[in-house]
């Protein structure tokens, strides 16, 4: 990363935010709709939620779902005006795929 390597850069900066997605509490839309304001929690704290805790298998299918999602874009990106974006792209899943086929990483 120090020699600034935007290909990877691009692809964990995405994947991180992927994965903080994936973090998220999902939200009840039913009981959003039925808290009145007059009745809703006040107070420092009360809207705070635990995030999730993603295994590591969910970790992984998040990183190849990225890695294949590369992929599947640059395959689409057939004229020769996109050859450098499809490039990029396959760089990108080239460098997710490696990270998750490093040793100690599964």
């Amino acid at each position: 990363m120090r020699a600034r390597d935007k290909a990877a850069v691009s692809a964990l900066r995405a994947t991180l935010a992927a994965l903080d997605n994936a973090e998220a509490v999902p939200v009840d839309e039913a009981a959003l709709r039925g808290v009145a304001l007059e009745h809703a929690p006040v107070g420092v704290g009360t809207t705070e939620a635990a995030r999730r805790e993603l295994s590591e298998r969910e970790v992984e299918d998040v990183v190849r779902a990225e890695a294949a999602e590369r992929l599947d874009v640059a395959e689409g990106l057939t004229a020769p005006a996109h050859a450098d974006r499809a490039a990029r792209l396959r760089a990108e899943a080239a460098v997710l795929l490696r990270l998750l086929d490093a040793p100690g990483s599964a």
